[in-house]
């Protein structure tokens, strides 16, 4: 039963992929068979969470990659394609958050969120669909988020840039079909991650806020969307694309 789910000889990147959701995602992935590239800015984040990978039985490395620089993105898919020959798999995790009131937001603030969650998503898609399309075939994995659909206060440029992320998956998937590309996304709940503990720690009434809207009464954890990563990484969800799953414990229900 759990063949299909067998990543063994694919090769698959995920960006941001040293900390949080990104390092939970290519931890399983590389649980699964896969040979996973961490792309990350750090050089020392992301060489230490490929080396942690590889403690575990898993088969990582790390290559540099700047989302915000398109010749950074071209440089990273050519180095996997030369030390991989193939790219199977893109997880486009990389992401970022300003927390300003609607009218506090400022041209760079703006350009801060936009070009790090949508533009350097974008342009991913783009490099690693041109390898997929000459081998007819991929799988794309965005990360999206439940602030696509259901809003919160002051996250008003992250809530439009995921919601971007959702329909460019629906654009991508329209677009790429005919090349056996699926591009689907994940939309993960509220996560107390190292990049938003900080903030959730001087804000615990904000916090309990929200888990009171949350169906499932609790957080997501990252070890919650590593299964629907593994699943669309495979070849069980060959007829699934263009769809945003969302894994927020119910909350975009309410």
């Amino acid at each position: 039963m759990m063949e299909p789910f067998d990543l063994t000889e694919r090769t698959g990147i995920v960006t941001g992929g040293s900390t949080g959701i990104g390092f939970a995602i290519a931890r399983s992935l590389a649980r699964a068979g896969m040979k996973v590239v961490i792309g990350n800015r750090s050089h020392e984040a992301g060489g230490l969470a490929a080396e942690t990978i590889r403690r575990e039985g898993g088969d990582a490395i790390f290559v540099p990659l700047d989302v915000l620089s398109l010749d950074s993105i071209d440089a990273h898919v050519s180095s996997v394609i030369k030390l991989s020959g193939r790219i199977d798999v893109l997880v486009n995790n990389a992401g970022t958050m300003i927390r300003k009131p609607v009218e506090e937001i400022s041209e760079a603030d703006w350009d801060s969120v936009i070009d790090v969650n949508l533009k350097g998503a974008f342009f991913c898609c783009m490099r690693v669909g041109r390898e997929m399309r000459a081998a007819r075939k991929g799988s794309i994995i965005n990360i999206s988020s439940v602030r696509s659909k259901k809003m919160g206060p002051n996250r008003s440029v992250y809530a439009i840039s995921k919601a971007g992320v959702s329909n460019m998956t629906r654009v991508l998937a329209y677009e790429w079909g005919k090349y056996n590309i699926r591009v689907n996304a994940i939309a993960p709940g509220t996560t107390i991650t190292d990049f938003n503990r900080q903030h959730f720690d001087s804000q615990p009434e904000e916090l309990a806020d929200i888990v009171r809207t949350i169906p499932r009464g609790r957080l997501g954890d990252v070890s919650d969307y590593c299964t629907v990563a593994v699943y669309l990484a495979s070849d069980v969800s060959d007829f699934m694309t263009g769809q945003t799953l969302f894994v927020d414990g119910g909350t975009t229900i309410c």
